[in-house]
């Protein structure tokens, strides 16, 4: 499995009157260790974009487990279990400073030309790095 973790502050902002975690921003955590992934494997979306694919998101699942609240360091995860060829299917978890899953779920991800806007397989860059990352874990 390709695995990748990250970890932020929570952030004022990203909190309600109760000072917890508002619903809405573990899908952008979510984003945050998908991108980095990338970034951190030399294969960032921006080249990707600029190399003429696409990466849009398909569908988003996730599951909440116990509130993240103002103060706590938040990790978010990515974990990739197989080569993409049409789609990207990514496991992603949210913990906070103890080891506790705030919110666990998975993003479906397809890949789309930038010109046309058709379906394009995996990119080979990216079907590379993640064949070569299998292992990680």
């Amino acid at each position: 499995m390709m695995y990748f973790e990250t970890s932020f502050p929570v952030r004022y902002y990203e909190t309600d009157q109760m000072a917890v975690v508002h619903h809405s921003n573990y899908i952008r955590y979510f984003e945050i260790a998908r991108n980095a992934m990338m970034a951190d494997g030399g294969f960032p979306i921006e080249q990707c974009e600029r190399e003429g694919v696409m990466i849009p998101i398909v569908s988003v699942k996730c599951k909440f487990h116990h509130p993240a609240r103002m103060g706590d360091t938040l990790t978010a995860v990515a974990m990739i279990d197989s080569v993409p060829m049409a789609k990207l299917v990514v496991r992603q978890a949210v913990l906070n400073q103890d080891g506790v899953v705030c919110a666990d779920g998975e993003t479906v991800l397809g890949f789309i030309d930038s010109k046309t806007f058709r379906p394009v397989r995996c990119p080979a860059k990216l079907a590379s790095l993640i064949e070569n990352r299998l292992n990680d874990r």
